[in-house]
C-alpha cells in the first residue's frame, strides 16, 4: 500500500469575518490540490470579545459548509426556517445551492470556544440546486477508540481502519468527502485506508504529528500526495482534522460568500441578492 506523503505545508493566518470574529484561516480557492475543499476557518478563543458579534444574516451560493465544534455551541438560523444549536462535539452541514441566507452565533462553554468551519465546493451541476441543512449532535457522530487510547470521530463519509469501515452521519455532500477528527492524549498512531482517487489533507489543531518522518505542528495544513494509505503518529497530545474528497476539475471564481464557475455567474448572484431573488 502506497502511504501518502506531504506535498506542501500551508500555515493558517490570522483573519476576521462576520462582525469582527477572529479566526485562523487556511484557504485554497484556486489551488487544485485543495479541491474539493475551499477554506478552513479555526475559531478558538477564551475571550468573548473575539467573537461576540457572531455572523449576522448573510447570503451564500455555490458551496457547502460544515461547522464542527470541539468546545462551545453554535447557533444557526436560515431563511428556510431551520434553527439549530450544536453542543460540544457536534457538527452542522449546510448546502447553499442556488441560495441561502443564514446567521451563525458562536457561544462559549465554560469560558472556551474551539471549532472549525470548512467550505466545500459544489460542482457546476449542483450549484443551483435547492438549499439544504442538517445538524448532527455529538451522540450521532461515529466514534472509534483505538487500542492506544486515541479517538477517531468520523463526521462525513467513510474511513477504514484495520479492515473496519466507519461511516459518518453526513453522507449527502455534493461530491464524496471524508472528514474526520483524530484526538490523541499520549503517544499514538493512526493508520487508515483512503480512496486513491481522493485528494487528502490534514489540519493540525493541537500539538504536533509525524507523517513519514516529517513533523507538522499545530496551525499548519499538510497537503498530501497520492496513495492508498495514511500513516500518522505523535509522541504527545495531538488533534488533527482529516479532509479527503473527490476533486472538482472546474474553474473556481470566488467573491465573498459566492463561489461559482464564472464571473458572469458571480455577477448574477450579486444581482439576485440585491433584488431579493437569491433564495
Amino acid at each position: 500500500m502506497a502511504i501518502r506523503q506531504i506535498q506542501s505545508l500551508i500555515p493558517a493566518h490570522p483573519s476576521s469575518d462576520g462582525d469582527g470574529v477572529r479566526i485562523q484561516r487556511v484557504h485554497g480557492f484556486n489551488n487544485a490540490q485543495f479541491s474539493p475543499f475551499l477554506m478552513i476557518d479555526e475559531l478558538k478563543s477564551e475571550s468573548a470579545a473575539d467573537y461576540i458579534g457572531g455572523f449576522p444574516p448573510h447570503p451564500h451560493r455555490g458551496i457547502e459548509t460544515l461547522t464542527y465544534m470541539l468546545k462551545g455551541h453554535f447557533q444557526h438560523k436560515d431563511h428556510m426556517g431551520n434553527v439549530g444549536e450544536l453542543n460540544d462535539g457536534g457538527a452542522q452541514w449546510m448546502s447553499a445551492g442556488r441560495g441561502v441566507i443564514h446567521s451563525e452565533m458562536p457561544i462559549m462553554t465554560d469560558g472556551e470556544l474551539h471549532g472549525f468551519q470548512i467550505w466545500i465546493n459544489l460542482p457546476a451541476a449542483k450549484k443551483m440546486q435547492p438549499a439544504d441543512y442538517h445538524d448532527f449532535q455529538p451522540d450521532v457522530i461515529t466514534q472509534h477508540r483505538q487500542d492506544d487510547g486515541s479517538l477517531v470521530r468520523v463526521i462525513a463519509g467513510d474511513l477504514t481502519i484495520k479492515g473496519t469501515t466507519l461511516a459518518g452521519p453526513l453522507q449527502q455532500t455534493g461530491v464524496p468527502v471524508t472528514i474526520a477528527d483524530w484526538q490523541a492524549e499520549q503517544a499514538s498512531s493512526l493508520n487508515s485506508c483512503l480512496n486513491p482517487d481522493f485528494q487528502a489533507m490534514l489540519y493540525v489543531y493541537k500539538g504536533a504529528i509525524n507523517i513519514e518522518g516529517k513533523e507538522v505542528n499545530a496551525g499548519n495544513l499538510a497537503i498530501l500526495g497520492k496513495g492508498e494509505g495514511l500513516a500518522i503518529s505523535t509522541d504527545k497530545q495531538a488533534g488533527v482534522l482529516l479532509l479527503s474528497g473527490h476533486p472538482i476539475d472546474e474553474p473556481v471564481v470566488h467573491y465573498g460568500p459566492f463561489v461559482m464557475n464564472s464571473m458572469d455567474e458571480i455577477e448574477q448572484a450579486i444581482q439576485d441578492y440585491q433584488q431579493g431573488t437569491l433564495v
